[in-house]
């Protein structure tokens, strides 16, 4: 069985740099794989693999400089959900483009799993998602503002021209696993917004912890590794991705006209020019090829 740890913390790192290489190097001497991104603002990212492999790489972040109480989520998977490990370097670890955002100085209130349904069932609150649209389009709150962003980045645009709509409103936020929300709500702070939520630990915490039968979730969770999406428990969800537009397609979209597996779906069959579709289509036969090789191709989604 393999571990899947979802982690990230916002400090100060003084010479992120300085930090990746040890990093790295301990994630293949444990045979982790997945991604992390370092910057000045912290450490995130996924990682998977054997369950003292994750608890060495996670007792090497939580020494570094101000991740000491960092917290992280747990899932399982049957499979290896990465293909590689990668350490990268940025400027942000969830871009906003807004410099004068600081989580570290401030954030919204944090709201326990098992608090949420009574705070957003309020008739005070208007409860908005802060993922992007592809993410939203396959699961989201029940009644929850969705601002049809493509990118974290245009949220504070969306927020500059929506938010006269939540005058007198106290506002709850959420994302995947709380990290956009940490920017979110110390920007809407700064934009003078006294009240001001967001679920700890996002949608994955609440998936883990709030029965099904309690849920106001509805639909599945967008993930960035090979599950692509999970349900309530954390269940794998029915979504795979598309490999032209990296965007989750389920059973209904594999049905229609613009679907073309490892090739193009209904969302990006009208951008996808016809010397992207003829490299597609060499990369699932070389795909296919590997796997009547009983090898796994560096491009597969398996």
């Amino acid at each position: 069985m393999i571990t899947i740890a979802a982690l990230y913390q916002f400090t100060r790192f003084q010479d992120p740099d300085a930090l990746r290489v040890p990093l790295a190097a301990l994630c293949a001497d444990q045979g982790i794989r997945g991604i992390l991104l370092l910057a000045p603002e912290g450490i995130n990212g996924t990682i998977a693999g054997s369950r003292d492999g994750i608890d060495a790489v996670l007792a090497h972040i939580r020494g570094l400089p101000g991740c000491g109480a960092m917290d992280w989520k747990e899932s399982q998977a049957e499979t290896q959900p990465f293909l590689r490990m990668k350490v990268r370097l940025k400027r942000e670890i969830v871009t906003m483009g807004q410099p004068g955002v600081d989580p570290v100085a401030g954030t919204g209130h944090y709201v326990d799993p098992q608090d949420w349904n009574a705070l957003i069932a309020a008739p005070d609150v208007a409860v908005i998602d802060t993922r992007n649209d592809y993410e939203v389009g396959i699961g989201t709150f029940q009644g929850a503002v969705d601002p049809q962003t493509p990118t974290f980045r245009d949220f504070p645009d969306w927020w500059a021209a929506n938010k006269n709509r939540f005058e007198g409103k106290r506002i709850a936020m959420f994302c995947t696993g709380g990290i956009r929300c940490e920017k979110s709500t110390n920007y809407l702070m700064s934009q003078g917004v006294d009240e001001v939520f967001h679920l700890k630990g996002g949608i994955l915490k609440y998936l883990e912890e709030v029965p099904e039968e309690d849920s106001l979730w509805q639909g599945e969770c967008f993930v960035f590794d090979q599950r692509v999406s999970v349900g309530h428990g954390l269940r794998p969800g029915s979504h795979e991705l598309c490999h032209a537009c990296r965007r989750p397609i389920s059973d209904s979209d594999k049905a229609q006209p613009g679907f073309e597996p490892g090739v193009s779906c209904p969302a990006c069959i009208d951008t996808i020019s016809e010397a992207d579709r003829a490299r597609f289509r060499e990369r699932q036969r070389q795909i296919a090829l590997a796997r009547a090789r009983g090898t796994q191709h560096l491009g597969s989604p398996d």
